[in-house]
């Protein structure tokens, strides 16, 4: 039931997105003032904002960036955590000791606050560069939870097997522990993207995302609350649309964690991190000597 609760609202979100020419005739930047703050009606069906810009325009390519930073930041974010984690899980030893203490050194810096600086330092303008920041900024989670499970798997006997027929130690990590790996490293990817787009969507509200007149939630939101005793749906529109699209990419993880690891059906364990939401797919394996 949450996995398909959560694929119709993700469908709807990518479906905004990439229908945004279709779903509002008007220009989603066109200012017209004598247009300002009318309420929703049959030709602006959300109403304007106070530069007469339809609302619903907006919200539906505000959708296109939302989703377009969320997937590219959390795709570099999941490269990130694979190498690291994989790493450090394979090889353990000194090696482990070595990344994780690093992973947690930056865990020990506030995320938010990090974005904040380098975002205020950079002073970002493009959809790559936000990407890439909230992907530099958020793989640290992904990276500890893949060295658990890859620690895990390293020493069951199926990789013994394959170090005994002489499988290298490359061939193992690609071949052996990837396919097993991925399936943890989705439930998670899948979750992060809602972070991600709520961190974005901070970022935009703060002045510091993409900058205008790119629609932005976030953006939209923060315009709004100038007006928002007398204009309501400046505000309330580009929110809903938000929490619509977090709540099903939540529920999406949810079920993808219930369909692909049914141990955690029967056990119900989850996590208990620092970040309070990544899978918990068994016991943290004890610390390499």
């Amino acid at each position: 039931m949450r996995l398909f609760a959560g694929a119709v609202l993700v469908g709807m979100m990518l479906g905004l997105a990439v229908m945004a020419d279709h779903v509002s005739p008007q220009d989603p930047i066109q200012q017209d003032l004598s247009m300002s703050l009318f309420r929703p009606n049959h030709f602006h069906p959300m109403g304007t904002d106070v530069l007469g810009r339809d609302v619903l325009a907006r919200v539906a390519f505000g959708a296109r960036v939302s989703v377009a930073v969320s997937l590219a930041a959390t795709l570099i974010a999941a490269l990130l955590g694979l190498a690291v984690g994989m790493t450090a899980g394979a090889a353990g030893g000194r090696a482990d000791r070595l990344l994780m203490r690093g992973v947690d050194l930056l865990l020990a810096f506030p995320m938010l606050a990090m974005m904040l600086v380098l975002a205020s330092l950079f002073r970002l303008a493009s959809i790559p560069a936000l990407s890439l920041l909230l992907g530099v900024t958020t793989w640290m989670p992904l990276a500890r939870l893949v060295r658990a499970e890859t620690a895990a798997l390293s020493r069951q006997r199926f990789m013994e097997a394959a170090a005994g027929l002489g499988a290298s130690p490359l061939r193992r990590a690609v071949v052996h522990l990837t396919p097993h790996v991925v399936s943890t490293l989705l439930i998670a990817a899948t979750l992060q993207v809602g972070e991600v787009m709520l961190m974005e969507s901070g970022l935009s509200f703060l002045g510091l995302g993409v900058p205008p007149p790119t629609p932005s939630w976030g953006d939209m939101v923060r315009q709004g609350m100038t007006s928002l005793g007398d204009a309501w749906w400046v505000s309330t529109f580009p929110g809903l649309a938000l929490a619509l699209a977090v709540t099903g990419l939540t529920l999406l993880g949810d079920g993808l964690r219930d369909m692909l690891d049914p141990r955690l059906i029967a056990t119900g364990a989850t996590a208990s991190t620092s970040d309070g939401w990544v899978p918990r797919l068994g016991a943290l394996p004890p610390a390499t000597s």
